[in-house]
């Protein structure tokens, strides 16, 4: 979620309740409606602490899962810089060919691969250069020792890559359940109507305004932060961008270009086959 737009929302939920709150006051009796007020505040303690607990435990859980989807970005970035030089070491045609397919599984998750991982998409699929790839190295017969130990090499990356990419998209689309978020949105509901219970002729209306204000803005931000968290990757501030696997194209081409290897990747600059 973009900064800007959670920010107006908390400050649209907070201004609805504040207002229904002053507006509740003006016929509330005096004292609130509660007549034991010590009472009526435990039961709000017990609730609003139920609360915060089940919504602090999600928070935390949606975060790993923010961190888990950052640091599989990270791997996988840093795993297709390390394949690129594992192919030097395997037989001359099937080296220029994965060279060229590594770039360009490196430009299509920058590009349309990332587009559809904002989209919650990316899960239905695969990034065709994997495959292309696959192909490629299983014609591959290594001959001499340093290309079966490069063919065994990239057989063990391969499978990290493939790992760290599903690390990278598994929050793709959100992992909180609908019921999940029935319950919370419900319980969210029930403390400020109970809230409004407490609405007093006798105190002054910044007090009331506070007093619910406090709540909301409290209980609307941590429900905000837990939907960035739900949809990590995308534009916002904050949210997760291609940066680790720009900077490891930006790596391969210094590579490529240290040891003189003129190469001409099949696709184009979005890694779309040419």
């Amino acid at each position: 979620m973009n900064v800007l737009v959670g920010f107006a929302v908390v400050i649209a939920i907070t201004a609805v309740t504040v207002t229904a709150m002053l507006l509740v006051r003006r016929r509330a009796p005096s004292g609130s409606y509660f007549s034991d007020g010590d009472r009526a505040s435990g039961v709000f303690g017990v609730l609003a602490t139920g609360f915060s607990v089940l919504l602090g435990f999600i928070i935390v859980i949606a975060f790993q899962s923010y961190d888990e989807s950052r640091a599989g970005a990270e791997a996988e970035a840093a795993i297709v810089a390390q394949q690129v030089q594992t192919a030097q070491f395997l037989p001359a045609d099937a080296a220029e060919d994965l060279t060229g397919q590594l770039v360009c599984y490196a430009r299509s998750v920058i590009g349309p691969q990332w587009d559809a991982l904002e989209r919650g998409q990316l899960s239905e699929s695969i990034n065709p250069w994997g495959g292309q790839m696959y192909l490629t190295i299983k014609a591959v017969d290594p001959e001499t020792p340093v290309e079966q130990s490069a063919y065994d090499r990239w057989m063990d990356q391969t499978g990290e890559r493939e790992q760290a990419r599903l690390d990278r998209i598994h929050a793709a689309g959100g992992l909180i359940p609908l019921p999940l978020w029935i319950a919370l949105f419900t319980i969210f509901a029930a403390i400020l109507v109970y809230m409004l219970f407490f609405a007093d002729p006798d105190e002054g209306p910044a007090t009331q305004g506070m007093l619910m204000g406090s709540v909301t803005l409290t209980i609307s931000t941590l429900l905000v932060l837990l939907v960035f968290f739900n949809n990590p990757h995308g534009p916002g501030v904050g949210q997760l961008r291609p940066t680790a696997m720009e900077r490891a194209t930006r790596i391969i081409d210094a590579e490529l270009d240290f040891v003189g290897l003129n190469l001409n990747p099949p696709c184009d600059s979005n890694g779309i086959a040419r």
